[in-house]
């Protein structure tokens, strides 16, 4: 007993002299439970939405007053049309709108039912299945109040529209969050994987002293993994619409210029990772750290950013793939082009420009 006790009391020395063991076991848990308890939900808080109110009477009042009222949704907007609504769910203001038709009012009163028109943008469909709930909930609670006070059995319709993707297919989220994440681990892990392989060989040194210049091996380690992910992108595109029916509403050209220009970034940050690894599994942990968690977590694929606490929000603007998430949803299911994608196009462009900067300064200082 008294030897066994002294190989615990030694195991427990040796966690505890080591500090990334310590970081795993006890500052991983820490991290999950904050960001899955209290960051990350998929609940919706203060969704942007937009009314159009063509009767203007007391009973629409108090219904957006109760909508406004709700933590859900802030009114952002107050249109006179629906032809403004097009440009408004466009350029991602809003994630849903309320329109009460002429004689709202009137309607309810002589006829004892009216309509009111839900519309949500459904290229994200879980948050459009939400705020659709929790609009059509909030709408049969006035209706209840309605009756509380009345003999007459009053009936409020929601007419509910899905705007991009009307019959609510799961791909239409899936396929741009897949792309991100692929191109993300195709190329930032194995761009990285690769160049510290030759490090660990020797053999970056043999190529770094030959004729070639450094930048001229760099790039040769550049071209195949491009080459690689644009073979990946073209075969998601091609499966995604052979089975799934999922075609690109934009411009294909625009797609695969973005698509080019996020592989440079991805390509840039393995680049980086490479420098400051001294092994594969290092690469290997800082890639997958770097990439795989943050995509999931906080590209808005999985959990909605503007749900997300501020500090959070701030992280997730250095994400790429968050921007790039949001360039491929609006290319292939809105059809947006590049006069409303322009800022998430300059993102990157700077992030790419940032990372490659970086990654040769630090390369010559390795390399002196």
């Amino acid at each position: 007993m008294k030897q066994l006790l002294s190989f615990i009391r030694k195991e427990f020395y040796h966690v505890f002299r080591d500090r990334k063991t310590l970081l795993m076991l006890f500052g991983l848990p820490i991290a999950q439970i904050v960001l899955f308890g209290f960051a990350l939900s998929t609940e919706v808080k203060n969704a942007k939405l937009a009314v159009i109110d063509y009767s203007k009477d007391a009973d629409t009042k108090e219904i957006v007053d109760k909508v406004a009222a709700s933590d859900y949704f802030d009114i952002a907007i107050n249109l006179s049309s629906e032809k403004e609504l097009e440009d408004v769910f466009k350029r991602g203001e809003i994630k849903a709108a309320l329109v009460f038709p002429e004689n709202f009012s009137g309607d309810l009163k002589h006829l004892n039912s009216a309509h009111i028109q839900v519309i949500t943008d459904a290229s994200d469909i879980n948050t459009a299945n939400t705020i659709s709930n929790y609009l059509t909930s909030i709408i049969s609670d006035y209706q209840l109040d309605l009756m509380k006070n009345s003999s007459v059995p009053y009936q409020i319709i929601p007419d509910q529209r899905m705007l991009y993707n009307p019959q609510l297919k799961g791909e239409y989220t899936f396929i741009p969050g897949m792309m991100a994440m692929i191109m993300m681990l195709v190329c930032v892990m194995m761009t990285a994987i690769a160049i510290v392989k030759e490090k660990e060989m020797g053999t970056m040194e043999i190529l770094l002293v030959s004729p070639f210049k450094p930048l001229m091996v760099i790039v040769s380690k550049f071209i195949p993994y491009l080459v690689i992910a644009l073979v990946n992108v073209t075969s998601i595109l091609v499966l995604s619409w052979v089975f799934l029916g999922l075609g690109v509403r934009g411009s294909i050209f625009l797609l695969y210029a973005e698509s080019l220009l996020f592989i440079l970034t991805s390509l840039a940050l393995g680049l980086l990772i490479s420098i400051i690894s001294d092994s594969q599994q290092t690469a290997m942990f800082g890639s997958l750290m770097a990439t795989m968690l943050p995509t999931l977590l906080l590209s808005g694929f999985m959990f909605p950013v503007e749900n997300m606490p501020v500090a959070l929000q701030v992280v997730s603007n250095v994400v790429p793939s968050r921007w790039f998430y949001i360039i491929v949803k609006s290319i292939m299911i809105k059809g947006l082009g590049i006069a409303d994608l322009w800022k998430e196009t300059l993102i990157l462009v700077g992030m790419t420009v940032f990372l490659l900067l970086l990654s040769i300064k630090k390369f010559k200082i390795r390399l002196s």
